[in-house]
């Protein structure tokens, strides 16, 4: 889950298009708490298996699967940048689509006054 960008890989550059072109600009003290950002905690629910996941989304040099640190540059880091608790974003796997749930953010820098990152 930890891979970033390969050179070449159109399917990649494909999903990171689409995602900036969903891209809104916001002053950070507008954005809203229930609002995935950079170093936000989140709770992700697998909706095929059930399952709760909780990552921290991060910058590739803090990366640390072990710590449940992603990446942005990752592709799940990636998939959920912007989101919002209750949104589903089907992220795609090599071997298929998995359905996540943002269910909640455990913390998230803006609202709680951090603007600089």
């Amino acid at each position: 889950m930890e891979e970033e960008f390969q050179p070449g890989n159109k399917a990649y550059l494909d999903d990171l298009t689409y995602e900036l072109e969903r891209a809104v600009i916001t002053q950070p003290e507008e954005i809203p708490a229930d609002v995935i950002t950079m170093h936000s905690q989140v709770v992700l629910k697998d909706l095929d298996h059930d399952e709760e996941l909780i990552y921290t989304l991060v910058y590739p040099d803090e990366a640390n699967i072990a710590e449940d640190k992603i990446s942005v540059l990752a592709p799940i880091g990636t998939a959920i940048l912007g989101y919002r608790v209750g949104d589903i974003l089907d992220w795609k796997i090599p071997n298929g689509t998995l359905r996540l749930k943002v269910d909640k953010i455990l913390f998230q820098p803006e609202s709680n006054g951090n603007f600089e990152l």
